[in-house]
């Protein structure tokens, strides 16, 4: 796919003949990080030519909700794997949740995160914080002290554990009006899904699994976008899984209240059938649903109720999933798979455009995450953050394959659309030719520098 010219030092890229979000053919050419034209015939002395026909041309993509472990779960990720994963995947930025040990409630855990993922240099690593110490969801943390650190924190989310007391949901709300944050609420009643192992129907009723109901998440949405409304803050919601939940969202923006809402990529696709396996790596939380939740997903995001497609990427060790159903972990990776299931499920089902892509897994999302320089359409003067999709290509889900260390994917043996042929991240390749390339290097931080001091 490349050839390479003489005189690369400067960063200099053309790419020749993508189809830019799947229309036209043109050439973007790239240097010293920018989008410097488009159009076509152009050429540049001394650039790497990037052959893409036949290739789709699409900003780069902008995860909302990634789980890379580290600091303290290493032995389930790390930034740098994880990050290595969301490359390949066609991610240039993550926003990294806050459920790590030590959890991500202090100024001083965010930017450790932070500087993990400038030090990996694969993606743009966007720390979490916390919205309550140490996720216990009884006082706040230090939400200011994190906005103003050096990770400029504006995501804030107890995700695994829902902010179940209205009295602090409403405070964190408010407080996160003064940076203009949001919160990212994990929407489900615990004493509604005590003991649950998989969503409440027909299968659990079958296999005799205690029941998650579909209330238990949407109760706690309606409360939430009541409280949003009522304080004047903006609320994103988590993982949205069932046709109720979708049906309060379309409700609450019908109203005006500033609410988002994500879908991941496993529930527009897998279904509570599954569960018959008794495979823990089908073992997720909020649970998979009926195939009517799924259908309802699917409308949601075509529609605009649901606004960005959020991987919840959430390696365990193998030990933790390769076990009985009870006792296992939930949770499943996705940063290497979402592309594809969403062209499987959004794109070839007609739902969707590579335009609209672009808008549910890039422009959005960094627009919720108040990223700046990502989400940014593909324009002369813009950041090239650039990722090229075979979109014909089929392949087969081998987890041992992937780049995370995390080898619970429910998509395992099952064969998918569309491949990441290269990623451009702040104008350079961190994967061509759909490998890893080398990552991108960050000039020294002297504010960095000096607080070590």
């Amino acid at each position: 796919m490349t050839e390479t010219a003489t005189g690369t030092a400067t960063g200099t890229y053309l790419i020749r003949g993508a189809a830019i979000l799947g229309g036209d053919a043109e050439d973007l050419l790239i240097r010293d990080g920018v989008i410097a034209e488009r159009g076509t015939g152009l050429s540049a002395e001394g650039a790497t030519v990037i052959e893409a026909a036949g290739l789709v041309a699409l900003p780069g993509m902008v995860d909302i909700h990634t789980h890379l472990r580290e600091p303290g779960r290493e032995d389930a990720e790390t930034v740098e794997t994880g990050t290595r994963a969301a490359a390949l995947g066609g991610y240039t930025a993550v926003h990294a949740m806050a459920n790590s040990n030590p959890v991500a409630d202090t100024a001083g855990v965010v930017e450790q995160v932070h500087s993990l993922g400038r030090a990996s240099g694969w993606v743009d690593v966007r720390p979490v914080g916390a919205v309550t110490v140490g996720l216990a969801g009884e006082q706040l943390a230090e939400l200011g002290a994190m906005a103003d650190s050096r990770a400029q924190v504006r995501v804030f989310s107890d995700d695994g554990i829902c902010v179940h007391d209205p009295v602090l949901m409403r405070r964190a709300l408010e407080y996160v009006k003064a940076f203009d944050g949001v919160v990212a609420q994990h929407a489900q009643e615990p004493r509604l899904t005590a003991g649950a192992q998989m969503n409440e129907g027909t299968v659990s009723a079958v296999l005799g699994l205690a029941g998650w109901p579909a209330v238990a998440e949407e109760s706690i949405i309606a409360r939430d976008v009541l409280l949003a409304q009522h304080v004047g803050s903006r609320l994103h919601v988590c993982h949205v899984s069932t046709a109720g939940s979708v049906e309060i969202v379309r409700w609450a923006k019908e109203r005006g209240i500033n609410v988002t809402a994500e879908v991941t990529p496993h529930h527009l696709l897998l279904t509570d059938e599954l569960v018959r396996s008794y495979d823990p790596v089908y073992k997720v939380n909020p649970p998979l649903r009926t195939d009517a939740d799924v259908q309802a997903l699917r409308a949601g995001l075509a529609d605009g109720t649901i606004d960005v497609v959020g991987t919840d990427h959430a390696p365990h060790p193998s030990e933790h999933k390769e076990c009985e159903w009870a006792q296992a972990a939930m949770g499943m990776t996705g940063l290497e798979t979402a592309l594809s299931v969403v062209q499987e499920t959004m794109i070839e089902t007609g739902l969707m455009t590579w335009a609209d892509f672009a808008r549910v897994t890039s422009t959005v999302p960094a627009a919720i995450g108040r990223v700046a320089d990502q989400g940014r359409p593909l324009e002369a003067g813009e950041p090239a953050n650039v990722i090229l999709v075979d979109t014909a290509a089929r392949w087969t889900v081998d987890p041992h394959k992937m780049a995370t260390m995390g080898r619970n994917s429910p998509f395992a043996g099952k064969e998918l659309p569309g491949a990441v042929v290269a990623t451009f991240f702040k104008g350079h390749p961190t994967v061509l030719d759909g490998k890893l390339n080398t990552p991108y290097r960050y000039a020294a931080d002297p504010a960095a520098a000096g607080s070590s001091k």
